[in-house]
């Protein structure tokens, strides 16, 4: 059944031909045989349903900014035709009025869309300017600091970014674009002409070192008929090592294996020959630690002479006993010694005590303090006799230290 909307725009005569209202005329629409006038109305409003879509449509797509004004008014255009010729029933006036106010839009359309391309094309060309700059800013980095890996990586993002920027970003003018490209070129040229300097010192000082080291392992190897007494020899080379320099890690790794095994040769031999000194002194080993316990015994003797015969015999003994293992070397040296130190010091105080001049030195001072003695125990008497208390002070500490002096030499 055909709509109110249908019927206020269109009729259906007799004969089954449909009409539509334009305006204060009518024209002719067509014709749906063999149908009741409704349904034939309900065909024609639905085709202007349709039409109108369309004009919807292009009016969201101007409004959205989402189409160039080219793109609309050829929209326009098609509107403007299908309206001419449709065959619709509903407010085909009313269509072509909203056709027609669309394309009265199409002037502020060019202007806003000519704003936004402006606007995007400026940001493009800030947008490749930028990384133009980064590029420039790697080929600034001193080549001597410069961490090459990393800045390749950062070149290569940067020129990616470029070429995804260049295909899917919005078209910049030619000059701008040809500008900014060869300064990118040119940062990029810079830093390989920086790192190919580079790896080439980095490839003449590996040589450098590479050689050296050659020279040092053919050097350490030589020393292998020599044995453990070319240890010394071998840590020199070793020094020299550490000073050589960098050979590329292939080349350290397989030369550094060479020169230890060299080195190792010679330790084994040393521990071999230390095995069997051990082996070999063992039993020396147990004639001076019993020869220890027989001279830290004098210890506790006091009569110099006695301990000076017993300690000589003892060294006597000692040194015809040989080596002992190297790793017990200075334990039983200094046990030895602490014996050695006691022995001295008997006879330093013997003598001491039994020196003429010392004796004669210590009589004559001795004497003279016992005078003074007698003085000073004489005027503390007076002192004491008179009450006076300050000289009773001075002296009974003047007869005090009299005496510790006295008694001092005594000792």
């Amino acid at each position: 059944m055909a709509s109110d909307e249908a019927t206020s725009w269109g009729r259906v005569d007799d004969s089954g031909i449909v009409y539509v209202r334009y305006g204060d005329d009518e024209r002719v629409v067509g014709e749906y045989p063999d149908a009741s006038p409704d349904e034939a109305l309900a065909y024609y409003a639905r085709k202007f349903a349709d039409l109108e879509g369309q004009v919807r449509i292009a009016e969201q797509r101007a409004k959205g900014g989402g189409a160039s004004p080219s793109d609309v008014a050829r929209s326009i255009e098609h509107l403007r035709q299908l309206l001419r010729e449709a065959k619709v029933v509903g407010d085909i006036r009313s269509l072509e009025t909203r056709v027609e106010s669309l394309g009265s839009q199409l002037g502020e359309l060019s202007e806003a869309q000519a704003q936004q391309a402006q606007q995007a094309m400026t940001e493009a060309l800030a947008y490749r300017t930028s990384l133009v700059e980064e590029a420039e800013a790697l080929a600034a980095v001193d080549p001597a600091r410069a961490q090459w890996k990393q800045i390749t990586a950062q070149l290569d993002d940067i020129f990616s970014r470029w070429q995804e920027h260049q295909r899917t970003g919005p078209r910049i003018p030619k000059n701008d674009a040809n500008d900014l490209w060869k300064r990118f070129r040119t940062a990029r040229a810079t830093v390989d002409q920086h790192r190919r300097a580079f790896y080439a010192d980095l490839d003449a000082t590996h040589r450098d070192a590479r050689s050296r080291k050659q020279e040092l392992v053919d050097r350490a190897e030589a020393l292998a008929p020599r044995g453990s007494e070319a240890i010394p020899a071998y840590r020199e080379l070793l020094d020299a090592w550490k000073s050589a320099g960098r050979a590329g890690k292939r080349y350290d790794d397989a030369l550094w294996a060479r020169f230890k095994a060299a080195g190792d040769v010679l330790f084994a031999q040393k521990h071999e020959e230390s095995a069997r000194e051990n082996a070999e002194y063992s039993a020396n080993l147990d004639v001076k630690l019993a020869l220890l316990t027989e001279a830290e015994a004098l210890l506790t003797e006091t009569e110099p002479a006695a301990a000076r015969r017993a300690l000589g015999e003892i060294q006597t003994r000692w040194d015809a006993a040989g080596r002992v293992p190297r790793d017990q070397v200075r334990r039983i040296e200094d046990r030895l010694r602490t014996v050695e130190n006691h022995v001295r010091k008997l006879e330093e105080d013997h003598w001491r005590a039994s020196d003429p001049e010392r004796q004669a030195r210590t009589t004559g001072l001795a004497s003279q303090l016992e005078d003074a003695i007698a003085k000073l125990e004489s005027e503390l008497a007076d002192a004491q006799a008179s009450g006076d208390a300050a000289r009773i002070k001075s002296a009974q500490e003047a007869l005090d230290a009299r005496k510790i002096w006295l008694d001092a030499l005594g000792n």
